[in-house]
C-alpha cells in the first residue's frame, strides 16, 4: 500500500470511531498540500460535516488530533485551515516509499502483456520530393514520444509511417531532374538523396514561375486583365503540362516513368533513413501511398454499392455528411483519380488487415482537424471497428523566430542542417563553460551530440503539442532554466556523486534503514519521485508528452536546491549520507526514465 492508500484506510477508521459512520473510499479526498502551507497531503473535510455536526475547522482539528494520537507511525503532525486538514507524514513512511521506488528499476512503467490493447501510431508522413524539415522534426519527436508513453502505460504499440510517394509534386522533381539534372546522382554530387531531389523541386518552381511571368506579359499585351492572364498562363505553362502528362503516364504504369520514379525515390529513402537515425526515431511498419490509394478506391466503390456514398453527373463520388452536421466530401474525382481521403481509407484497410488494432492515433498538424473528423465518420460507415474512436493527435505549427517556411521556395529549415547546427552549438557552449575539459575527442563529440539533440527535442516536447510554437535554438541550449541541457547536466552531476561514493567504498544497500529524521526538502523529493507513476499515466490519458518533460524539469530543479542546501558525501552521519546517496540515485533513475520516454539521452559525465 502506498501512503495515500494507508492514509485513506486510517481516515475511514477514524471517522467510524469518532462519528460511528462507515464511509466509502471515494468520500476521502486527498490532494498534495499547497506550497504555502505546512504538510504533505491535505484531507478535504467538507464531506464529513453532516456526521460531525460541527463546523469545518473543529471537524478538521478533531480528525487531525485523532490521526496524530492513534496513527503516529503515519501522521507526525497536522494543521487545520478552514475545511482543509494538512497532514505531515512521518519520516519513516517516506523512507519506506523510497525503498519501494529503489527496488523497482522501471518505477512508473507498466509493461504490456498478451492481453494488452494494440495502439497504432502514425507519424512522419513525408513527401518524397524534399528532405524533412523543422515541421517534420516536431511531428517525429511527438510521434516517437507518444509511442513510448503509450507503451509505458501497458499498451502494445505499433509505430507506423505513410510515405506520400506519388502525385504531381513528385512528378515536378522528376521532370526538373530530367530537364536540368545532367544525370546528377547522390554519389556524383556528394549530396544526400533527399536533398538532391529537394533541389530539383525548387528548380521546377523557379522555371515554372519564370514561364508564367513570360506568358502573363504576352497575354496582358493582348489586352487581358492581370487576373485572366495569370489563370491562363498557369493553365498553359508547358512545364506544368509536362508534369501533368508525366503523372498520367505514372498512373498508366509507363515503364520509363515508373523506373525513374523508383530510382529517385530510393535516393530519397536512403536520405530519410539517415535523418531518422540521427533523430533517434524509427517505425515498425512503413506504408506507401502508391500501394494504398488503389485499395482506397476499391473501398470507396464498395461504399458506393452499399449506398453509403453517391455519384454526381460528372462521375465524381461523394459522401453526404450533412446528417453529421458536416458537408459533402469528395472521395473520387470525375476522372477516377483519388484524393487524400481515399488514400487514408486504403491505408486504414491495409493496416486493419495487418494488425488487430484497438486504437489508431494519427499525429498530424492541426490544419487537418476537419479531415480527421470526416475520416473517423467514413471509416465507421465502412465497418472499421476503431473508426469512431480514432484519435487525431493534433499539434500546432512550429516556426523559427524569423517566421514561416516555404518548401517550394527553398526557405525551409532543413532537419539535417538544424540537427548539425544544434550539435555544433552544443560543442561551442560546452567548451566555453569548460564542460568538455579532460574528455577525449570522441567523448566530447558524443556529449555534444547528446546535448545538442537533447536541447532540440526537449525544447519542442516541453510545449503542449496543441499550441503553435517558436523554436529558438539559442534559448534551447542554455544550461540553466527549463531546457534539456539543464536536466542532462543535473543527471551527469548525480552520476559524478555516485562515482565518487563508489571510489570511497560506500555501498548503497537494497533497503534504506528507517529511524532517520528527514528534512522537508528530502521528504518533498521522495513525494515528487512517487508522482512519476501518475505523471506517466496522465501523459497517456491526455496524449500529452509535455507533462513528462515539465515533470522532469520540476524534479531536477528541486534536486538542485537540495544539492545546494545539504551535504551528501561530506555528511558526518553515515546513515544519513547513505540515505542521501540512495535519494540521489533514484532521482537520477527517474530522470533517465522520464527523458527516455521523450527519446532524449542523458550523459553519464559532462
Amino acid at each position: 500500500m502506498n501512503i495515500e492508500q494507508k492514509l485513506t484506510a486510517t481516515v475511514i477508521a477514524a471517522l467510524n470511531t469518532l462519528y460511528g459512520q462507515e464511509v466509502p473510499e471515494k468520500m476521502v479526498q486527498l490532494q498534495k498540500t499547497k506550497k504555502e502551507f505546512e504538510g504533505h497531503l491535505t484531507l478535504v473535510v467538507f464531506p464529513f460535516l453532516k456526521m460531525s455536526k460541527k463546523g469545518p475547522e473543529p471537524t478538521a482539528q478533531e480528525i487531525g488530533e485523532y490521526l496524530k494520537q492513534h496513527a503516529p507511525e503515519l501522521v507526525a503532525d497536522y494543521n487545520a485551515v478552514k475545511g482543509f486538514l494538512n497532514l505531515t507524514i512521518a519520516s519513516d513512511c517516506w523512507i519506506e516509499l523510497l525503498n519501494s521506488i529503489h527496488a523497482d528499476a522501471e518505477y512508473g512503467i507498466t509493461k504490456a502483456d498478451e492481453n494488452s490493447p494494440l495502439v497504432m501510431i502514425e507519424y512522419s508522413s513525408p513527401n518524397t520530393n524534399k528532405p524533412l524539415h523543422l515541421g517534420h522534426v516536431r511531428n517525429n519527436l511527438l510521434g516517437w514520444a507518444l509511442a513510448n508513453v503509450m507503451a509505458a502505460n501497458g499498451n502494445k504499440v505499433v509505430k507506423t509511417n505513410i510515405v506520400n510517394d506519388r502525385g504531381i509534386h513528385i512528378c515536378k522533381s522528376m521532370l526538373a531532374w530530367l530537364k536540368y539534372g545532367n544525370g546528377e546522382t547522390p554519389e556524383s554530387s556528394g549530396k544526400k538523396g533527399d536533398h538532391l531531389i529537394g533541389d530539383y523541386y525548387v528548380a521546377f518552381d523557379k522555371h515554372y514561375k519564370a514561364e508564367v511571368k513570360e506568358l502573363m506579359a504576352q497575354y496582358q499585351a493582348e489586352g487581358m486583365s492581370e487576373e485572366e492572364a495569370k489563370a491562363k498562363a498557369e493553365a498553359n505553362s508547358p512545364l506544368m503540362l509536362e508534369a501533368r502528362e508525366m503523372l498520367r503516364k505514372w498512373e498508366a504504369n509507363d515503364p520509363e516513368v515508373r523506373g525513374l520514379w523508383e530510382k529517385m525515390n530510393n535516393w530519397v529513402y536512403a536520405g530519410f533513413d539517415e535523418t531518422y537515425a540521427q533523430m533517434g526515431v524509427g517505425f515498425d511498419k512503413i506504408y506507401y501511398e502508391s500501394q494504398t490509394y488503389l485499395e482506397g478506391k476499391e473501398k470507396v466503390m464498395e461504399g458506393l454499392e452499399k449506398g453509403f456514398f453517391f455519384r454526381k453527373e460528372d462521375n465524381s463520388v461523394w459522401a453526404d455528411l450533412t446528417a453529421e452536421g458536416l458537408d459533402h466530401k469528395l472521395l473520387l474525382r470525375g476522372d477516377g483519380t483519388s484524393v487524400y481521403m481515399t488514400q487514408d481509407i486504403g491505408t486504414a484497410k491495409l493496416r486493419f488487415q495487418d494488425y488487430p488494432i484497438d486504437k489508431m492515433i494519427y499525429v498530424v498538424g492541426n490544419e487537418q482537424n476537419y479531415h480527421f473528423q470526416v475520416l473517423s465518420i467514413l471509416l465507421d460507415k465502412l465497418g472499421f471497428e476503431w473508426g469512431k474512436g480514432l484519435v487525431h493527435f493534433s499539434y500546432g505549427m512550429v516556426e523559427l523566430p524569423e517566421g514561416k517556411m516555404k518548401s517550394r521556395e527553398g526557405t525551409v529549415v532543413d532537419a539535417d542542417d538544424l540537427m548539425a547546427a544544434m550539435i555544433e552549438t552544443a560543442k561551442e557552449t560546452s567548451a566555453e563553460l569548460g564542460k568538455l575539459d579532460g574528455l577525449t575527442q570522441e567523448e566530447a563529440d558524443n556529449i555534444a551530440r547528446i546535448v545538442g539533440l537533447g536541447a532540440l527535442k526537449y525544447f519542442i516536447l516541453k510545449v503542449d503539442a496543441r499550441k503553435n510554437m517558436t523554436f529558438n535554438p539559442k534559448e534551447s541550449i542554455d544550461f540553466n532554466g527549463n531546457t534539456g541541457p539543464f536536466i542532462q547536466y543535473t543527471y551527469a552531476r548525480i552520476q559524478s556523486v555516485l562515482r565518487k561514493a563508489a571510489e570511497q567504498g560506500i555501498e548503497i544497500p537494497a533497503i534504506i534503514p528507517a529511524g532517520l529524521q528527514l528534512s522537508t526538502k528530502e521528504e518533498g523529493l521522495i513525494q515528487m519521485l512517487a508522482d512519476f507513476k501518475n505523471t506517466v499515466k496522465q501523459a497517456g490519458t491526455d496524449y500529452n508528452p509535455s507533462v513528462i518533460a515539465n515533470y522532469a524539469y520540476d524534479l531536477v530543479k528541486e534536486y538542485n536546491q537540495f544539492y545546494h542546501d545539504f551535504s551528501i558525501l561530506r555528511e558526518e552521519n553515515e546513515a544519513l549520507k547513505v540515505f542521501r546517496l540512495a535519494l540521489s540515485q533514484n532521482v537520477g533513475k527517474i530522470v533517465k526514465l522520464a527523458m527516455g520516454l521523450l527519446g532524449i539521452e542523458v550523459p553519464e559525465r559532462m
